[in-house]
């Protein structure tokens, strides 16, 4: 299929051009307080300032990765004489690069702008926090900034674009295990909808910030969603809010 961009607003232009490096690399990424991940796979071009690469885990623009590979020491910012370099990098855009046969799925290609050696403080807080680049400082800069979180929680602090409609849908909610596959299914129904968004009851123990695949087999869509906000209602059963990430729910 072709790719669905999960793109960030501004894209700026490149200070230099990407080298096309095939090096093995590992990502972590800590989705939330209480989950992270890991991933092997492989670069697919990079500069001392970011690179590209795929995967087979869900991530989105303003989020941060650890990034540890072999890389060239001409093209490090620091720790020249380690064997590993690891670069703390922010998701500038994310994309569905193919559909796969496996379980799970999905290969996304991300590029990354390397941020440094340590992660600001408050992502130490809260890992599920999005931030947004400051613009790059010139040829001479050897690494990106971050200006202040977006959201706590990772939530951005703008009114809805859309309103939320009371649409009882019926849909499977599915979340992924350390390994990228499915380890928690279950079958809900929406309390509010839009196309952007949603509101779930759930019985699924998942925090802000976590990435889930929400499936209706009535509208005939499967789509990615991070979870944005997390609340007991009174009736004692959590709902989950929703935000769409890579499409748009059909209503």
């Amino acid at each position: 299929m072709g790719e669905i961009a999960i793109e960030a607003k501004h894209r700026p232009k490149r200070i230099r051009d990407r080298i096309k490096l095939t090096l093995p690399m590992r990502v972590t990424c800590r989705e939330s307080r209480g989950y992270q991940w890991v991933e092997s796979t492989r670069l697919l071009d990079v500069t001392q300032f970011g690179a590209g690469f795929t995967l087979k885990r869900l991530t989105e623009p303003g989020r941060l990765l650890l990034l540890t590979m072999p890389l060239p020491r001409q093209l490090r910012c620091f720790d020249h004489a380690d064997l590993q370099y690891s670069v703390w990098a922010l998701v500038r855009h994310f994309s569905v690069f193919r559909e796969t046969t496996d379980e799970g799925g999905t290969i996304f290609r991300g590029g990354v702008a390397f941020l440094g050696k340590r992660p600001p403080r408050s992502f130490e807080a809260d890992p599920a926090t999005r931030y947004e680049p400051q613009e790059h400082c010139g040829a001479k800069a050897e690494l990106w900034q971050v200006n202040d979180p977006v959201g706590a929680g990772g939530q951005r602090n703008v009114a809805r674009a859309e309103t939320r409609l009371i649409v009882p849908v019926e849909v499977m909610v599915e979340a992924y295990d350390e390994a990228g596959k499915i380890s928690r299914q279950e079958q809900t129904v929406t309390e509010n909808l839009s196309s952007r968004g949603a509101s779930i009851p759930t019985g699924m123990d998942v925090e802000v910030g976590r990435f889930l695949r929400i499936t209706s087999q009535h509208d005939k869509v499967s789509l990615f969603a991070a979870v944005r906000s997390r609340r007991v209602a009174p009736d004692g059963i959590p709902r989950l809010g929703l935000e769409f990430l890579h499409q748009r729910w059909p209503i």
